[in-house]
């Protein structure tokens, strides 16, 4: 498991909100923590999974995309907030993340 600090809570949420922004061609400035991605910002799915190979090489991990997929289910996202969070939680515990269910 990797320690999430500051830092790298600064760098996902940075990525994420870049990501988004130039995606969704909008301005950054117009995305919060409290965006919708589908009704507020016109993403989708597949961006999730854009978002976790973005992380996965920048943090060098192996990430099974069942699992991430199987907690996803149980635990939709649909904010930017939610997404940065589910992002650290995936970086943190990457494929034990669905023993926090237990």
């Amino acid at each position: 498991m990797m320690q999430v600090d500051d830092k790298i809570k600064a760098e996902v949420r940075e990525v994420v909100y870049d990501f988004f922004a130039e995606e969704c061609e909008i301005d950054v400035s117009e995305i919060t923590d409290d965006s919708n991605i589908f009704t507020d910002l016109g993403g989708d799915s597949l961006m999730f999974l854009a978002l976790i190979e973005i992380f996965t090489k920048k943090y060098d991990q192996e990430i099974d995309l069942k699992t991430i997929g199987k907690y996803s289910v149980k635990h939709p996202v649909e904010t930017i907030g939610e997404l940065v969070d589910m992002q650290l939680l995936i970086i943190e515990h990457g494929n034990n993340i669905l023993e926090l269910d237990r």
